[in-house]
């Protein structure tokens, strides 16, 4: 389970690694950009697979990924339609009928939120991955540069 202990703790160990600030930032952009894409149930898969083939630091990935998390799924679900349906100008939202429930009308209905929210996400991955770059970047270097000082003053 993913308390704010365990999430510090990740943080830690995601800015003490030998690699650089831009590195890390990139990483962690890059978790940010999978949390918000439409593939639920595949993100840590996704996370490690790219840790792995780009030999990305995983745990500053990780905890961009676990922006996505219990308790921040629905907000950004309901933003995810939100823009999607923003951005393809669908002032009304489809109906939904659970009268006759069979995968065939299940399909019916869910048909028509998939492009607004496939759009929504994508777009939303992107934008987050935008902000979370330099926003990444600025607290590792401050980190890091506030860790030195301190090591510095301690001997």
């Amino acid at each position: 389970m993913v308390t704010p202990k365990y999430f510090r703790a990740k943080i830690r160990e995601a800015l003490h690694l030998g690699e650089t600030p831009q590195r890390t930032a990139v990483a962690f952009a890059i978790g940010v950009f999978i949390a918000f894409t439409p593939t639920y149930g595949l993100h840590c898969a996704s996370a490690i697979f790219l840790a792995w083939a780009f030999r990305l630091n995983f745990p500053a990935l990780l905890v961009g990924t676990l922006i996505n998390n219990p308790w921040t799924v629905v907000p950004i679900l309901g933003a995810t339609m939100w823009t999607g349906f923003f951005l393809l100008r669908m002032p009304e939202v489809p109906d939904v009928s659970w009268e006759q429930l069979s995968l065939v009308t299940l399909y019916e209905s869910v048909l028509p939120f998939i492009l607004p929210f496939t759009l929504g996400a994508l777009t939303l991955s992107v934008l987050g991955a935008l902000l979370a770059y330099p926003l990444g970047l600025f607290l590792i270097t401050r980190y890091r540069k506030q860790h030195t000082n301190l090591l510095a003053q301690k001997m």
